[in-house]
């Protein structure tokens, strides 16, 4: 199946049973859903609509749960079972060919690292992947807001702690202006903060960012490049798995163009275990979800989600993905026969089997598919062989991985993080000054012992601070009164001892 073809080929039935299914490059931005239980074949149909896509010039983005899929990279190997499937289903011109492939990972240890900044990634994401209350959120807000007028860059955990020492030194000033911070919940936070740097992802909130270019590169042959996070280790962390895919998407919807209605998308984006992200989502979270999908669409991206059951995705979202791929779903339970029957119910009916049962029944690398069709009309559900892929189903060898980073386009430029200038150094800064300038007030003179002491001399009356200081003034102005009364070493130890942690 070449560039030239309307769409993708995903499978059949044989000359003589069902239509031969096709995924429309010009409804490829229309979303999609892979469904089905535990090894029937989800990860292959993704392989294969990947391939397709990349050879048609559209970019890719896909994740790999069990750390499998970076074969696509890579021909497969020629095996008389796949012949055999490709003549069934009336395949033409079958062979055996990789696909050009970036590898990603989180943590930099399979693949390029990936990283983003915490102001980037959002107070609401933030609060999300660190579960905190409302309450915590709100501190959060309040950090975020002072972090914007006050010019302190969040990039990093140091900055954002940083803040939060500010905000507990100083919570009678913040709370009088931007609402109520309580130890508590800057606590809280602190903790949770903790623990998520305990999961390894401290260099994830660091720079250089991913630039969103690099996934939507394609060959000087005009094929689209096929961007793999290896999200294995990630997965520990499902909240942080979701909430990073999440954050990938919404940053594509605010940097993308409109580009309307384009004959083949821009992008496709592959949500594997897509269930984690609703997966006790608060409503403002499956809100942004069901506005990200409903308009990224018009961007040419087009986001299928790959999970276990329908039921996973909820319904709002649900009604928005227009190409399906219906694995086998098991019914042992009145449970899983209940979500069955709402699976089926989602399709065009064919009169010739009934869908329900299909489902139930169908094999390993057989599928229930529905693809939009006409003027974006779903398709009569059918029942479907999947074709086989031209790239090695299975991951590749270390050494093939190897070979594939350092020949990669991004080689070299994320290897490297950067520490720029921000929140923590910024801070740390203003307070040093601060603690100069005290330590020169106890030099001056008058303060001597002498003089001090002098029942003559009128008592220094303690200049009080503006109403119209920033909270950060404040903060530093208070700092320099109590340097003035005390030593400068304990209070740096004490009062200061977040901002000046060793990095």
């Amino acid at each position: 199946m070449g560039e030239q073809n309307q769409g993708v080929f995903v499978g059949g039935g044989g000359p003589e049973q069902h239509t031969p299914q096709e995924l429309a490059f010009k409804f490829g931005n229309r979303h999609g859903l892979i469904a089905g239980a535990t090894g029937t074949g989800k990860t292959i149909t993704m392989q294969i609509l990947a391939e397709e896509f990349s050879r048609a010039g559209v970019p890719v983005f896909l994740t790999d749960i069990k750390g499998d899929v970076s074969g696509i990279a890579v021909a497969g190997e020629a095996k008389d079972f796949l012949f055999k499937r490709a003549d069934h289903i009336g395949l033409e011109g079958y062979h055996f060919a990789g696909n050009p492939t970036i590898l990603w990972d989180f943590f930099g240890e399979h693949g390029h690292p990936v990283r983003a900044t915490i102001s980037e990634l959002g107070p609401l994401l933030l609060s999300r992947m660190l579960d905190l209350t409302d309450a915590q959120e709100g501190v959060i807000n309040v950090a975020f807001r002072i972090s914007d007028d006050e010019g302190l860059p969040i990039l990093d955990l140091d900055d954002l702690r940083a803040l939060l020492a500010f905000l507990g030194e100083h919570r009678a000033e913040v709370s009088a202006r931007y609402g109520n911070v309580t130890t508590a919940s800057i606590g809280a936070i602190q903790r949770k903060l903790l623990v998520l740097e305990n999961q390894g992802v401290r260099h994830f909130f660091s720079e250089p960012a991913l630039d969103l270019a690099d996934l939507m590169r394609t060959t000087q042959d005009g094929r689209g490049v096929i961007s793999i996070l290896h999200a294995a280790r990630l997965m520990r962390s499902p909240k942080l798995y979701a909430t990073f895919l999440l954050w990938l998407l919404s940053e594509l919807f605010e940097e993308l163009p409109e580009v309307g209605n384009p004959h083949k998308p821009k992008l496709v984006f592959f949500f594997d275990e897509a269930h984690l992200l609703f997966d006790g989502a608060p409503k403002a979270l499956v809100d942004k979800v069901e506005q990200v999908a409903r308009l990224i669409r018009s961007k040419g991206v087009g986001v299928y989600f790959v999970t276990q059951n329908p039921d996973d995705v909820p319904d709002d979202v649900l009604g928005q993905l227009g190409n399906r791929v219906q694995h086998a779903l098991r019914a042992f339970t009145a449970r899983d026969q209940q979500a069955l029957k709402r699976a089926a119910q989602t399709y065009r009916p064919n009169p010739r089997f009934d869908i329900a049962a299909t489902i139930r029944d169908v094999g390993v690398g057989e599928a229930v598919t529905s693809f939009l069709e006409g003027k974006g009309v779903p398709g009569i559900a059918e029942r479907t062989l999947i074709r086989p892929p031209s790239s090695q189903m299975g991951p590749v060898d270390a050494a093939t991985r190897a070979r594939l980073m350092a020949s990669s386009p991004v080689a070299g430029k994320y290897d490297r993080a950067i520490n720029r200038d921000s929140a923590h150094e910024m801070l740390a800064r203003r307070a040093k000054t601060a603690a100069d300038a005290a330590v020169q007030v106890q030099d001056e003179p008058e303060f001597t012992s002498a003089r001090r002491y002098d029942p003559k001399m009128p008592k220094p009356r303690a200049k009080r601070v503006s109403r119209r200081d920033s909270p950060v003034d404040a903060f530093a102005k208070s700092l320099a009164r109590q340097l003035g009364t005390r030593t400068g070493k304990a209070i740096m130890r004490g009062v200061l001892g977040g901002l000046f942690k060793g990095r």
